[in-house]
């Protein structure tokens, strides 16, 4: 709920310029595309106001976006039709959403939340079973504990932050534990690749599930 809260906040000031589709924003979607086709059935999780979304829903079949924040899914419901864009749908939902069907998706996004949710390999385990065999995971997330002096110093105060609740919960993924998390949740590595360096590493990466059974490992 004080997630909820914070982000339903945040909603109002996402489209300002330099906020909403940025240059790493322009890179995903640029990147994103070579793995859609007109057949494909996509979910966003953590789509805010839909910027992504809208942008990619000519490249697919149809496009869901969901968002905790209902502020947020109202901005990008508002969008949709302003563009008159009909292959695409917003919810208020999470992840763990009973709506959300098993095996439904080839391609679920998942752009800078990985690193914001309590149980990170429950969550990627989740995505593994929305998507179908051989579907494709499209990930984007801040690698905030790579182990460079200027990342440990700007990571102070966001762990402060965090450990108070002010901000939510934040794993401090480095390149490797991210991609170590992933391929645990049965996943086969595509792409991997850093859309920013400096200050911090953000890593874009690709993943297919494993069209094998697959048991997490104890």
């Amino acid at each position: 709920m004080k997630s909820e809260m914070m982000w339903n906040q945040l909603a109002k000031n996402w489209d300002k310029p330099g906020v909403s589709l940025g240059e790493n924003d322009l890179k995903i979607i640029e990147r994103a595309k070579k793995y859609l086709n007109p057949g494909s059935v996509v979910l966003d999780y953590g789509c805010a106001t839909g910027s992504i979304a809208l942008e990619i829903a000519s490249l697919a079949k149809e496009v869901h976006g969901i968002d905790i924040s209902s502020n947020m899914v109202e901005i990008a419901k508002r969008k949709a039709d302003e563009r008159h864009i009909i292959n695409i749908g917003f919810a208020r939902a999470a992840i763990f959403d009973e709506s959300l069907g098993k095996e439904s998706f080839d391609v679920i996004l998942s752009l800078s939340i990985l690193h914001l949710v309590e149980d990170p390999a429950q969550v990627m385990d989740r995505i593994n079973r929305l998507l179908k065999p051989g579907g494709i995971f499209i990930s984007v997330t801040p690698c905030l504990g790579e182990k460079t002096f200027l990342s440990v110093l700007m990571n102070i105060p966001i762990f402060l932050l965090s450990r108070v609740g002010v901000i939510p919960s934040i794993t401090f993924f480095s390149a490797f534990s991210l991609t170590a998390a992933i391929t645990n949740s049965g996943f086969q590595m595509i792409e991997q690749k850093d859309l920013s360096v400096r200050p911090l590493r953000e890593c874009f990466i690709v993943a297919r599930k494993s069209r094998r059974l697959y048991v997490r490992q104890p």
